[in-house]
């Protein structure tokens, strides 16, 4: 019998146990379970008293050099000492495990588990951490180069409102907002001095998903969207999710800011055109991850991608955003 064609599956939690305890010469009792089906797919794995994280990447989202790249920079930053998660090597020195998934080959990382918990709201004292770490990871990662993605406008703006339009018409209301965000953000882009702007190798998605707090201190995992790009990428959109997180009260979110700003600077200073950037791009990193929402439609995103969850992201998040920023669309 043929079977037919997967777009993705879930691997059991239970049957890739034995291939930890011969890759990983992990014990009898070692335990795992699915954290998270999403863009990957996440697992918790204990041995002991000891903590994994396992990522199967999805089908043909990550080539086998993307993810060698990722795991080039997270061994980088683990030996300055930085508190990020980082690749385990198997017994056999080896960093990705093939799975032979029925949709196709699909590869497998384990990564050391980040202590602490995920906190949505948290004080501006542990926001000046976060600037802290993420300016030291910055020192590092400055002028840094990865075989990966090329962070630019055209990857950032215009690819992802291309897919964009597929869900959602473009004579609607917010697709006409979004179309003049497009021309803003792009005549930005065309008039940055690049002189005045650091480059490297960015993580792209820094906020409070993606770090664990464990007695006050900052653990930064998930360099998924790791790539080339201007190192303000991940202040823009640290800022904004702030602002996301913290809607309620305009004040607390300039307070939490003032500190991340204010913990980065003391490690490592912005630029006067850095700092002007960050409204602007953290509208750019809005436009990328509704990209994205729509480029993995088919494996995670359909549950609640539709053309009311669009309009309400547009108008909620990304508009709100520009007008608090006062940005001229």
């Amino acid at each position: 019998m043929t079977h037919f064609p997967v777009v993705s599956s879930i691997l059991s939690a239970q049957y890739l146990v034995p291939i930890f305890q011969v890759k990983y010469n992990f014990s009898r009792d070692t335990t795992c379970r699915l954290l998270k089906a999403g863009i990957n797919h996440t697992y918790l794995v204990t041995d002991g008293i000891q903590k994994y994280i396992f990522r199967i990447y999805c089908l043909n989202w990550r080539s086998k050099k993307d993810i060698l790249e990722e795991v080039r920079l997270l061994n980088l930053l683990h030996a300055h000492e930085l508190p990020v998660s980082f690749p385990i090597a198997d017994f056999d020195n080896e960093y990705l495990q093939l799975m032979h998934a029925p949709e196709g080959l699909r590869f497998g990382v384990m990564f050391s588990f980040a202590q602490g918990e995920k906190v949505l709201q948290f004080p501006a004292t542990l926001h000046y951490k976060a600037g802290v770490t993420m300016a030291r990871i910055h020192q590092v990662t400055e002028n840094f180069k990865l075989d990966r993605v090329e962070y630019t406008p055209s990857s950032l703006v215009v690819e992802p409102f291309e897919r964009l339009k597929g869900y959602l018409p473009v004579e609607t209301e917010e697709m006409q907002w979004m179309q003049q965000a497009q021309d803003y953000l792009l005549n930005v882009f065309a008039t940055i001095d690049h002189t005045k702007v650091r480059h490297g190798a960015v993580h792209m998605d820094i906020w409070f998903d993606n770090l664990n707090i464990h007695n006050g201190e900052i653990n930064i995992f998930d360099f998924d969207f790791c790539g080339n790009g201007m190192l303000v990428y991940d202040l823009a959109y640290y800022i904004l999710q702030i602002y996301s997180t913290e809607r309620e009260n305009l004040d607390d979110c300039k307070e939490k800011v003032a500190a991340f700003l204010s913990g980065y600077a003391a490690v490592t200073q912005l630029s006067e055109e850095e700092k002007a950037l960050l409204p602007a791009l953290g509208i750019s990193m809005y436009f990328f991850y509704l990209g994205v929402q729509c480029q993995r439609f088919e494996d995670y995103s359909n549950i609640f991608l539709n053309e009311v969850y669009l309009k309400r992201y547009i108008k909620s998040l990304v508009k709100r955003y520009a007008d608090i920023n006062d940005l001229a669309i």
